[in-house]
């Protein structure tokens, strides 16, 4: 059986600009998570490699759901220029349909230039172009007649389409799985949470879950209380919990609240840590094997596209979760954000190659 998918995001052209660790200063905070790449004005410094690539949310979930074997098409706006050409040929080379594929006659296809050294996890320039621009009007009513509709991030005005997609997902019998960005959950909130008893898949990493704490507790949907075992672990969301403005809210009270205001599966990735899944009833947590990282952009466009197929495709949760994994982990072995994309067959032979690192933990939370 064959399975259709539409996904929804940003069409970027991603210029990646590798640098050797000796040649760029990079510091990290005692204080704060935050590290920094620093570059001495006016100086001119010698890159590794100077390399462009097609990627974005919207593109990349499409190509990811493409080689998993969905009949897939991509719901982006691009600019009328040379730049939406080579998005229009990587779409057409991937066997993504761009039926639904919107063209904007005033603003730029969107542009990236990430400068990646020490940790590869680079640092984005971004002009979002015509990615900020989708009106629901750019919403045809067919494209959402689909098994899977995945939402990856939406840019500045186009995250005001986010309900408008949702309720054309939703009425149409489609699976909804979406993976927003901070941006959108800190300037949209209430919009956000609207939507939630629609949603079936949510992915979220950690700073982005820690977002929503605050909001959680003052409309008394977590109830702060864990009924789980501690993993053992200090980096280990079930046992550090997930802290923002001023309180720390066990991980199972997260999740629990997370479901009961309608979503099926809630992922949080946590990076080395691993990622989790949470439904009403349980929560897994998968290890990470150890690879070698060229970039970290577009892993989770990778794990969240993904999970979100597998589930559709009638996979378990472990199942999904280790597939996931693997693709992701494939992913960052890669600077571009789409060569490291896997078919179904690589899935499988990289979990298999990978399975005694693949280490999943449950915990009941009823």
């Amino acid at each position: 059986m064959t399975f259709k998918a539409l996904t929804l995001g940003s069409a970027v052209i991603d210029i990646i600009v590798t640098i050797a660790p000796e040649r760029i200063e990079h510091m990290r905070m005692r204080n704060a998570e935050a590290s920094f790449l620093l570059v001495e004005e006016g100086r001119k410094v010698d890159a590794e490699s100077v390399t462009r690539h097609i990627g974005g949310g919207g593109v990349n979930t499409a190509v990811s759901l493409s080689r998993l074997g969905f009949e897939t098409a991509a719901l982006v706006k691009t600019g009328a220029d040379r730049n939406a050409e080579d998005v229009i040929a990587r779409l057409e080379r991937e066997g993504v349909s761009r039926e639904f594929l919107v063209s904007d006659g005033k603003l730029a296809t969107g542009s990236s230039v990430l400068l990646s050294s020490h940790e590869r996890n680079a640092g984005i320039f971004t002009a979002r172009g015509a990615n900020t621009a989708l009106l629901p009007g750019d919403l045809a009513d067919e494209a959402f007649e689909r098994d899977l509709v995945f939402i990856s991030g939406l840019s500045n005005e186009s995250a005001d389409c986010f309900p408008h997609v949702i309720g054309k997902a939703s009425a149409a019998g489609a699976r909804v799985a979406t993976n927003p960005g901070i941006r959108q959950l800190s300037s949209r909130t209430d919009e956000f949470f609207a939507c939630l008893d629609r949603i079936s898949i949510l992915t979220l990493n950690r700073v982005e879950s820690e977002q929503l704490v605050p909001r959680l507790i003052a409309d008394g949907s977590a109830d702060q209380r864990t009924v789980i075992s501690p993993a053992g672990d200090p980096a280990s969301l079930v046992d550090r919990g997930l802290v923002a403005g001023g309180f720390n809210l066990p991980f199972d009270s997260y999740v629990r609240a997370i479901t009961s205001l309608g979503v099926d599966m809630l992922l949080v990735t946590n990076g080395r840590d691993g990622a989790y899944v949470g439904t009403a009833d349980a929560i897994w947590h998968c290890t990470v094997p150890s690879v070698e990282v060229a970039g970290t952009a577009g892993a989770g466009d990778a794990f969240a596209s993904t999970f979100a197929g597998m589930i559709t495709a009638g996979a378990d949760i472990e199942d999904a979760l280790k597939s996931a994994t693997c693709n992701a982990g494939s992913v960052v072995s890669h600077v571009d954000t789409q060569t490291g994309l896997l078919s179904r067959d690589g899935i499988a032979e990289r979990v298999q190659k990978f399975e005694d690192r693949l280490l999943v933990s449950k915990w009941d939370i009823v």
